[in-house]
């Protein structure tokens, strides 16, 4: 028996399906987890001394790769010197400023602990400004594992959310309406119903929930325009693509400016942060210069804030976005010349450092309807495929591939050959 299997039978006695958070616990592969004990770079390493080139990253925010010396000696410095203190610290007001530089739309940041603070509390506080109650999501997208997100659609384009989870209370979600991601005539339409009730809008502006999964033209820039004209504030969950699409997240890179904006990932540079910003008028009323309360103990600890400021600033390197796109234009290629040689019918999307491969999309994959439309079977194959010959992909058809500063020319042409190699197997099955 391997270590990890070992430790997969004691993580089971003691944690919920014996893993902190469900995805990693692979049941959408029908298999169990490897336990990781350390990472540089590109590669991970599991307690059995395997090696995997990553393309996980630690769900994306490992950017600039894992243990970055830059990031590593910023956090060893600032713990020296505690690790929390429950008061302000330099640092924080460092990384705020980074923010807010970055993204034009970011007049103001409170940074939290994770995405699901982030996207509630920007939530909370658009319901204060407006003074509704009414929130739109989209089906596939995923805000965080607060109430009001945790709602499936109901049977209309235009009716109420109901529970997508046990303990969540449908009094709460009848205020949720969940919609088809990239259909503006739905938007359109529940906005001439009960506009004047609608609080925000809230959205992935690249979906990295249900997979890659990117903006149709006119979408983002349709939601924009309904949100100003009723009143409505216009939210951008960048978690995942803040600083990873672009330098000032998917909002710079498609020129829209939502009203508030949340963040998370990469400004932890790997450890616990989130954050959510926008105009001023908006943000000055969050306790304690207005009424609307949000606190945490942790929120814009010192490690955290040091981490991020440090992978923020190899960010802003000249060329680095115009690397990471070339890594991922590359591999995507690659990967999709291998299918196509092997006669396997699959779609990659993609966009700047972010991907995603669905296996016999019966339509172009553009909303959660389609993406449930793959076939997870022949993923299942590529992701074991993959595994055996060293590279780590998420072990869900449904999760966003990220690339790396850290991932070499050697680590994408190894990867192709896999590639090359699983989908012959899969095409002999």
């Amino acid at each position: 028996m391997s270590l990890s299997d070992t430790l997969w039978e004691r993580a089971q006695q003691f944690l919920p399906g014996g893993v902190n958070s469900p995805v990693r616990a692979w049941r959408s592969v029908n298999g169990r987890p490897v336990f990781i004990e350390r990472a540089t770079g590109s590669k991970i390493y599991d307690v059995d001394g395997n090696e995997y080139i990553d393309y996980v990253c630690s769900w994306g925010p490992m950017i600039v790769g894992h243990a970055h010396p830059e990031v590593v000696e910023a956090v060893q410095k600032t713990a020296m010197k505690g690790t929390s203190f429950g008061a302000p610290t330099p640092l924080e007001v460092e990384l705020a400023e980074l923010v807010v530089t970055a993204f034009p739309s970011v007049e103001k940041v409170r940074m939290v602990n994770s995405g699901t603070e982030a996207t509630m509390s920007a939530v909370r506080l658009a319901r204060a400004y407006t003074k509704r109650d009414k929130i739109i999501k989209f089906d596939g997208c995923y805000h965080g594992h607060a109430d009001s997100f945790l709602v499936k659609a109901g049977s209309g384009l235009a009716t109420f959310g109901i529970p997508a989870s046990p303990g969540v209370p449908s009094d709460l979600t009848k205020h949720t309406i969940s919609l088809p991601y990239n259909d503006l005539q739905a938007v359109e339409k529940t906005f001439a119903e009960m506009g004047s009730e609608i609080a925000c809008v809230i959205v992935e502006p690249v979906a990295g929930n249900m997979g890659v999964v990117l903006p149709e033209r006119g979408f983002l820039e349709g939601l924009r325009e309904i949100t100003s004209k009723f009143g409505s504030l216009l939210i951008f969950d960048e978690v995942i693509t803040g600083f990873r699409v672009s330098f000032g997240g998917a909002q710079a890179f498609y020129g829209i400016c939502p009203d508030l904006t949340c963040l998370g990932k990469v400004i932890g540079g790997g450890l616990p942060v989130g954050a959510y910003g926008g105009k001023k008028e908006i943000m000055n009323l969050v306790s304690p210069e207005g009424g609307v309360y949000q606190a945490g103990t942790l929120s814009g600890n010192p490690l955290a804030m040091a981490a991020g400021v440090a992978t923020v600033k190899i960010l802003k390197r000249p060329g680095v976005y115009e690397e990471l796109e070339q890594k991922a234009l590359t591999l995507t290629e690659g990967i999709k010349q291998a299918a196509q040689d092997a006669g396997i019918k699959i779609q990659i999307n993609r966009i700047a450092s972010m991907f995603s491969v669905f296996f016999e999309p019966e339509e172009f994959v553009k909303d959660y309807a389609s993406v449930l439309k793959t076939n997870a079977k022949m993923f299942i194959n590529y992701f074991y495929g993959m595994f055996k010959r060293g590279i780590y992909l998420a072990p869900s058809p449904f999760e966003a591939g990220f690339v790396s500063l850290a991932h070499t020319e050697q680590d994408i042409q190894k990867t192709i050959k896999a590639a090359k190699e699983v989908f012959k197997e899969i095409k002999g099955d």
